[in-house]
């Protein structure tokens, strides 16, 4: 996990580091800290250092903080930006650019853990909204909301896509099912559904994104089960 801290305040980053540094080591997660003085300063490394994690004071000379989250997010940058400032004043601005919190001056412990679990939460389910192909050409990043099912040929795999694209690989289907998340569901020793595009169920298939898919015996049960969950949540 990799944690900036943006202030031009040399003391203020040091005690942030230490109650961050503190919370870390608690939960056993291991992790990276950079600091920076400035928005420029951050701005100049973020490409070769980019956080998962960005503490940025709003208050500071120069490039302040929310125009700094602006050309972060210009940039195209995803990190979790958690605001630090004396003032309350700047919430509503910062919807601008998807803070995920505040964090007022000064720093009470209580309040920084719960955003700092918060924010790692919210990493961990980021995570699993993505699985990863190794290709020839690289590692292709396939967003699981836009996948509506992944079928098997052999050993290649058939990602297809909400649009009607489809990305094939060379993997197994049970260590593809292995690595998703509760949304995606086995109907089929050949197919594994995101249950969030299912709109029916047969006794035998069911429509995933308007196509019909074939439903085994072996997964109608728990496919049935999984799909009033669905239907509830």
């Amino acid at each position: 996990m990799k944690i900036a801290i943006c202030d031009d305040d040399k003391q203020l980053r040091k005690n942030l580091r230490h109650l961050i540094e503190v919370q870390l080591d608690f939960m056993a997660l291991t992790y990276e800290i950079n600091e920076y003085d400035s928005g420029i300063s951050l701005l100049k490394h973020v490409d070769k250092k980019e956080p998962d994690i960005l503490f940025l004071d709003i208050e500071m000379p120069g490039i302040g903080g929310m125009d700094t989250a602006k050309s972060l997010r210009n940039l195209g940058k995803k990190m979790l930006i958690i605001f630090i400032t004396a003032y309350p004043d700047y919430v509503f601005q910062g919807y601008e650019v998807h803070a995920f919190h505040y964090i007022l001056k000064p720093y009470e412990k209580t309040k920084l853990k719960e955003v700092l679990e918060n924010a790692i939460k919210e990493l961990s389910s980021q995570k699993n909204q993505f699985y990863l192909v190794q290709q020839k050409s690289g590692i292709i990043r396939l967003n699981l909301q836009e996948i509506t099912y992944f079928k098997s040929d052999k050993r290649n795999i058939y990602a297809i896509q909400k649009n009607g694209e489809q990305i094939s690989f060379y993997e197994k289907l049970n260590d593809v099912e292995a690595e998703l998340p509760d949304f995606f569901q086995r109907i089929h020793n050949r197919y594994l559904v995101n249950m969030n595009c299912i709109s029916r169920l047969e006794s035998n298939f069911c429509i995933c994104n308007g196509e019909e898919l074939p439903v085994s015996r072996t997964y109608k049960q728990p496919l049935a089960v999984a799909f009033a969950k669905t239907m509830l949540n």
